[in-house]
């Protein structure tokens, strides 16, 4: 039995969670190695993704071993584990998995445990043993009982943009869902929370961070003007320092601007300066957020899944004026597909439904009806999903196709293309 499949053979969710103990027990059982490093650790619904790269190029640009731990993998299980932006490879997955191996075999809760508290041990086993300056660290779902929040005392705990997802997890209200979130706020920890969230979210996160005396920042939108911002990234200001993404989206900026505030408290305990800052946010880049695959025809891969993150779309695509634009989308089961669809409505001209890139994906006749439902063209697709990609790029060759509604379908066309 490889690596994979010793993970793949625990239940993808495990036993139902009350409490941290199980997560405790087994970090526990294989050393504690997560007492060992330094932490940024992030949650929320969106955004998490988009500041773990640009913390994570921030300390490299510093000469920091950075580890980073991000959820849920892309294309390949390791990419959700790497140092120096390097995924660990299968065979030291392999070695990693014996060290811990019987340890986790011999743990009375063995049969309890998910895929997820599995690959937590990994990771902070691989990390533990590559001597990592700092790790970051990338929560699943949640937080208050993610299993990422086994750890004792971030840096900084980082929280962004916080809407409806995962709600049978988390609660059916916005103060609920950020309830869960801020469980990563920790004890005289300060917190950073992304700027613009609703006023329920920010009253919920204070009275959290106040109840553990935790230092709250939220930046200021005030002290920010952006100078442009286009499908290729945004150029802006703040605190009188120049900056440049090359993520596109002013959602992007927002992000930034909480890595910013966040590094300025966490520079005192891991020096960088204010170069590294800017070089750290400039190069990083993430795989399927507004990402330009192709440029002629101008297609634009995202894995945006929740409304929040296709609205985050959506104020790209607007940057885009009077070009066409046509997508192919997939969903999954699990998603708010009637909310998402309907902030890309007034912007595509014509949506192609898909499925087959998940064992969780919507049926493509389900979603189309959903978006005629939200007044939007659907069609229905009946070739392959890349033969689909090209029938929109040879339609509109001067206009954008858009691939989006899944991170599962992003990948699928990562492999395939």
């Amino acid at each position: 039995m490889n690596a994979i499949e010793y993970v793949s053979g625990f239940s993808r969710l495990g036993k139902k969670l009350e409490d941290l103990s199980r997560i405790k027990s087994l970090m526990q059982a294989v050393g504690d190695p997560q007492d060992k490093l330094k932490f940024i650790h992030i949650a929320g619904t969106n955004g998490k993704g988009s500041m773990a790269q640009m913390f994570s190029e921030i300390f490299i640009n510093a000469g920091y071993r950075t580890g980073l731990f991000t959820s849920p993998y892309i294309v390949d299980y390791t990419d959700r584990i790497k140092v120096n932006n390097e995924n660990i490879t299968l065979p030291e997955l392999e070695k990693i998995i014996e060290k811990i191996r019987p340890a986790v075999e011999e743990h009375p809760l063995r049969s309890d445990f998910s895929q997820f508290e599995i690959t937590q041990a990994i990771a902070f086993t691989y990390f533990a043993e590559k001597k990592c300056d700092v790790v970051i660290l990338e929560a699943g779902i949640g937080g208050l009982l993610d299993s990422t929040n086994v750890i004792k005392a971030p840096i900084v705990s980082v929280i962004g943009s916080v809407d409806f997802d995962h709600t049978a997890v988390l609660g059916d209200t916005l103060e609920k869902i950020a309830f869960q979130k801020a469980g990563i706020i920790k004890r005289r920890c300060p917190c950073v929370l992304a700027p613009g969230n609703s006023m329920e979210v920010v009253r919920t996160v204070r009275e959290q961070a106040a109840d553990r005396e935790a230092m709250l920042n939220i930046p200021n939108l005030n002290l920010c003007r952006v100078e442009k911002s286009d499908i290729y990234g945004s150029t802006f200001f703040y605190r009188g320092e120049k900056y440049d993404t090359s993520m596109a989206g002013l959602h992007q900026v927002s992000n930034a601007l909480t890595v910013i505030d966040a590094m300025r408290l966490a520079s005192e305990k891991i020096p960088v300066t204010q170069e590294n800052i800017a070089a750290g946010i400039k190069s990083a880049k993430l795989f399927g957020r507004v990402e330009v695959i192709k440029k002629q025809p101008l297609t634009i891969l995202d894995g945006a899944h929740n409304p929040d993150g296709i609205k985050a779309l959506s104020y790209a695509l607007k940057g885009l004026g009077e070009t066409e634009i046509n997508a192919v989308i997939g969903m999954h089961k699990d998603k708010n597909a009637a909310e998402a669809v309907k902030y890309l409505v007034p912007l595509v001209d014509t949506f192609v439904t898909v499925d087959g890139f998940s064992d969780r994906d919507l049926d493509k006749k389900e979603l189309a009806d959903i978006i005629k439902n939200a007044g939007g063209n659907a069609i229905i697709g009946e070739e392959d999903i890349m033969q689909e990609i090209e029938k929109l790029q040879v339609k509109a060759p001067s206009g954008a196709t858009v691939i989006c509604g899944s991170l599962f379908l992003a990948a699928y066309v990562k492999q395939h293309g």
